[in-house]
């Protein structure tokens, strides 16, 4: 499904997020339940449906949506459960994620077919008919004048399609099994989408590819706007991907604003982070696998990445580059400089929420949202990023840290590091994007055929810009980063970086 589109599930989606973040903003903790179980008559008035067969099965979705947006679990389907049920234990300013993250709502899922290849209208009944030659299992008949696949005999090869001259025979797909690269999307008994969460790596990219919006990851908007309406100095480290995500007239300094106008006490560069990771792992190039004692490096900034990594090739998982994210990076010189504050990570990425929640992270990042989130709470709170005034400057990095939201850019940043540190070092980088090539890649590199190599894995094609909480146009979007990454004042941060202790 192309990215970018304000499609009516987009729409839908947004204004569950708008109506959840203007309830936490208005509401009293007395009222909250009564409002919650609202949401949904107010997002699907009235008696007569706009998508679905009936308003009553919209209203079942919307609140399932509504749920997840709380960051609470689905409803089982056989139960009766309250659409609050469960929030009294969410509704605080100190709640985790509890996985799963991605989750399929049942009743929104339209069963489609996993693998199938059907003969359309295009069939002009031909004579030579290769499509009936070339099948191996004799599936291909011809009726009446047209071609019939048996579906109990075809085994999916796809030979009549590539033969047939009218490209009559169309291959229908599963599209969030199509974009998932680990093969994590399942049918239940129903012919419905599932997902296995042993394989699952939260990637997103089912989610954003399902026309239908019957999957949907875990929100914790509700909980920041409790710590904000607390009083708690929270400060905001913004990812990279960040530029042109809120309109083409809100520059970086406008974002800034918007945020400082929302509540939040500081905003931060993530890519100061970034940079920090860049100038380290430039040194451990330079010192481990220039020299030959490590084999080949693995970057360690994109969370699905990693996962696929210590999940699916896990003699693999002692090459990923021990530096600090720069989410947590950024996090950590934060609360070095702001013990007292609490810090809430914005960005492209569905996986950072489960990062934030792990152990070794919980002190560091507080609260994860994505872009999409915090358009539907400047929206709530009536805060335009691109009118806004009072615009102040953000300039805690160079170039090589911004540029690490687009497909390359880390390890671009990392050769930019090498060339400047040890002009006498040659480094053959690599990278891949999209768990399935990421898959292909680990492959190489297991069998040795990539010694030497510093190899940075995206899970979402195109970079961070691509990641699944994103509002515009994926190519639009690594324009924007790229345009950022050139006007920056400096282009490398100084080597002195890697020295710094975060510990």
């Amino acid at each position: 499904m192309e990215r970018g589109l304000l499609t009516p599930l987009k729409k839908l989606r947004r204004q569950v997020f708008v109506e959840v973040a203007r309830t936490a903003f208005e509401t009293e903790r007395d009222e909250l339940k009564d409002a919650i179980e609202a949401i949904p008559y107010k997002i699907t008035p009235g008696d007569k449906p706009l998508y679905r067969e009936s308003i009553w099965r919209e209203r079942a979705i919307c609140a399932e949506r509504v749920r997840l947006a709380l960051g609470l679990s689905l409803r089982p389907e056989d139960a009766p459960v309250h659409v609050t049920s469960g929030l009294r234990g969410s509704d605080i300013a100190d709640k985790y994620y509890e996985p799963p993250l991605m989750q399929v709502i049942p009743s929104a899922c339209a069963a489609c077919a996993p693998n199938l290849y059907k003969v359309t209208d295009n069939c002009r009944g031909c004579v030579a008919h290769p499509c009936t030659a070339v099948c191996p299992k004799g599936a291909v008949s011809i009726r009446n004048g047209r071609s019939v696949i048996d579906q109990e005999k075809c085994i999916r090869c796809g030979k009549c399609k590539s033969v047939c001259p009218y490209d009559a025979i169309a291959h229908h797909t599963r599209p969030c099994a199509e974009a998932c690269g680990v093969k994590a999307i399942e049918s239940d008994e129903l012919g419905r989408a599932k997902i296995n969460n042993d394989k699952c790596v939260s990637c997103g990219m089912c989610m954003v590819s399902c026309p239908f919006g019957a999957i949907a990851d875990k929100s914790q908007i509700l909980q920041l706007i409790r710590a904000l309406r607390r009083g708690d100095k929270i400060i905001a480290e913004v990812a990279p991907a960040y530029v042109g995500q809120f309109g083409e007239k809100a520059t970086p300094c406008k974002v800034k604003a918007a945020l400082l106008a929302m509540g939040f006490a500081e905003v931060y560069e993530v890519a100061l982070g970034a940079d920090m990771g860049a100038a380290i792992e430039a040194e451990h190039y330079a010192e481990s696998v220039a020299t030959g004692k490590l084999p080949f490096m693995l970057t360690s900034c994109c969370p699905s990445w990693a996962m696929l990594i210590k999940r699916y090739f896990p003699e693999s998982a002692d090459k990923i580059s021990r530096t600090l994210t720069p989410m947590v990076a950024t996090a950590r010189t934060i609360k070095k400089k702001h013990p007292d504050a609490r810090v809430v990570f914005i960005g492209p990425c569905a996986a950072k929420k489960l990062e934030a929640s792990r152990r070794t992270v919980r002190s560091d990042v507080d609260f994860v949202i994505t872009f999409e989130e915090l358009s539907a709470m400047f929206e709530a709170k009536g805060i335009d990023p691109e009118t806004i005034e009072d615009c102040t400057e953000i300039n805690d990095a160079t170039g090589a840290g911004r540029g690490y939201a687009v497909a390359g850019g880390v390890a671009g940043a990392i050769e930019k590091c090498i060339a400047a540190y040890y002009p006498d070092t040659r480094v053959d980088i690599q990278h891949v994007e999209g768990l399935e090539d990421c898959r292909k890649i680990l492959l190489l590199a297991k069998m040795g055929k990539l010694n030497g190599a510093l190899i940075e894995g995206m899970g979402c094609p195109g970079g961070c810009v691509a990641g699944a909480g994103t509002n515009i146009a994926v190519g639009k979007a690594a324009a924007q980063v790229k345009k950022t990454v050139a006007e920056s004042a400096e282009q490398v941060p100084p080597k002195e970086l890697a020295e710094v202790r975060l510990d």
